[in-house]
């Protein structure tokens, strides 16, 4: 394929005029293909790095995708509970849940299957026994289906928003209420594909709650509820309000504050999450402690705070 690079494109790295012209590759996989001499810039082969002037004629030779399949891998895991429907992991943050470009070891999935040879076979050989999904930097509780029968049950629970999903957040800023809800839409944010916005005032509808359990000058510490399942919706939401969570870069936080350890994540943690057995119908609740560097975070800023 042929793209011809446009005076608006003049500044940008060969990789991301790439990722924003075809959109439905990774930035990683792109990359790789600049790295094999599938990208050519005037006919000739040219590297990632390389800054458009914004005229360049770009020959792009796709490879063919190699299909991914997860693996076992022997990955140590904290079960929070399980039966012989489901299982529920204490996922830590870094982790990824399923295989996909660019991670295609080290996942969540990678040590179910050790742990566990066979899981429910609806999410296909990529992602067997997902259900829902954490971000990587996001650490807690997460379900996963053993069978194809527990997978549809407790994926008819989520789409009927009965499965009940609490967070532990921190957060910058001072929130004045004790309590709040924020309904605004998600989307894709044109600018900058990696995020979403809540800014736009258009998107897929999109409702969080959150309940203060400690203010310091420049942090609250929340207890956050989604009401509905978008793509980084606590993180999209506490951002457009003007309290991006703790470590979160993405959405406007700065990398390092004065006078506290450095976070290598974000604060944001999965605590408890509520169902019903997919057998019995029974109510389960799982909680994941807070993480051992979140909490040593905490006590660092209540010092901090006097």
């Amino acid at each position: 394929m042929i793209l011809q690079a446009e005076p608006a494109e003049a500044g940008l790295r060969l990789d991301r005029f790439l990722h924003r012209r075809l959109p439905n590759y990774s930035r990683a996989r792109l990359q790789e293909w600049i790295r094999q001499g599938r990208v050519r810039v005037w006919g000739r082969p040219a590297k990632p790095s390389l800054v458009l002037k914004g005229s360049e004629s770009v020959e792009v030779e796709p490879a063919e995708l190699a299909p991914l399949k997860a693996v076992p891998e022997a990955i140590p895991l904290e079960i929070l509970y399980e039966d012989e429907d489901l299982v529920a992991v204490n996922k830590p943050a870094g982790m990824v849940v399923h295989a996909g470009a660019g991670n295609t070891a080290g996942t969540l999935v990678n040590a179910l299957l050790h742990r566990f040879h066979t899981l429910s076979s609806l999410g296909g050989d990529l992602r067997p026994g997902i259900v829902h999904r954490l971000d990587r930097y996001t650490s807690g509780v997460i379900l996963i289906a053993r069978t194809d029968g527990a997978h549809r049950a407790l994926a008819a629970q989520f789409a009927g928003r009965q499965v009940e999903k609490v967070y532990l957040a921190l957060v910058h800023g001072r929130l004045a209420a004790d309590s709040g809800r924020i309904d605004k839409p998600i989307a894709r944010d044109p600018h900058r594909r990696t995020r979403m916005t809540a800014r736009l005032g258009a998107g897929r509808r999109a409702s969080t709650s959150y309940r203060v359990l400690r203010r310091w000058p420049a942090f609250s510490y929340l207890e956050v509820r989604i009401h509905t399942g978008r793509t980084h919706q606590i993180r999209t939401h506490l951002a457009a309000i003007g309290h991006p969570v703790v470590g979160d870069r993405l959405y406007g936080a700065p990398a390092r504050i004065p006078g506290l350890p450095p976070l290598a994540r974000f604060f944001l943690h999965a605590h408890r999450i509520s169902f019903r057995s997919p057998s019995t119908g029974r109510p389960i609740a799982v909680e994941a402690p807070l993480a051992g560097e979140l909490e040593a975070f905490l006590e660092a800023v209540a010092r901090a705070s006097g």
